[in-house]
């Protein structure tokens, strides 16, 4: 059977580098031997609310829910707003706490922002998952930094070497059942 890998999106913007790198992994997941899922339900999530964090949960919760636990591992990338996550990506990860879905699934991120930027998006996504439970593969957590002229005509991340660092990342992820892969700690 294929490893699934759920592909999950920080931002809304149209037109969002973040998503192009998404959207690039996905084009490469044959080669990389994996089945891609692009998440786009961010958008229709309501905010987070522990009282709502019960059976039967809202309809785009349980099926963020359900597409994390049919998902082998997860690949995120996000922008940074104002020094951290921005607030609906951060919400998305607040619907994941209270459930056992992410505990122990294997989770990298890309970090797509010009050099000297990102870190704090990446210190907090790291802090949330370690709440969630979820097991951060280090090796597939990479800086590919992503400038507007990267993109060809297609929308999607033409530079070979680009997609080829992708590639590997879904590789790991889906191979991620052993020593590289840790249990997220709060602050590491």
């Amino acid at each position: 059977m294929t490893p699934v890998i759920l592909l999950l999106s920080g931002s809304l913007r149209a037109g969002s580098s973040n998503e192009a790198v998404l959207r690039t992994a996905y084009a490469v997941a044959p080669d990389a031997q994996v089945d891609a899922v692009l998440y786009d339900g961010l958008a229709g999530l309501p905010h987070f609310n522990p009282d709502d964090d019960t059976d039967p949960l809202p309809t785009a919760v349980a099926g963020l829910r359900a597409a994390i636990e049919r998902a082998a591992g997860i690949l995120i990338c996000t922008p940074e707003y104002a020094g951290t996550l921005p607030g609906s990506f951060k919400n998305l990860l607040d619907w994941t706490v209270g459930g056992t879905e992410i505990c122990d699934k294997p989770v990298a991120w890309i970090n797509a922002a010009a050099p000297g930027r990102g870190g704090g998006a990446d210190a907090t996504l790291r802090t949330v998952l370690g709440y969630t439970g979820a097991a951060i593969v280090e090796p597939a957590c990479r800086k590919i930094p992503v400038e507007r002229g990267m993109l060809g005509p297609d929308g999607l991340l033409a530079d070979a070497d680009v997609r080829r660092r992708l590639g590997e990342v879904l590789g790991l992820l889906a191979a991620s059942g052993g020593g590289e892969v840790g249990r997220a700690q709060d602050g590491r």
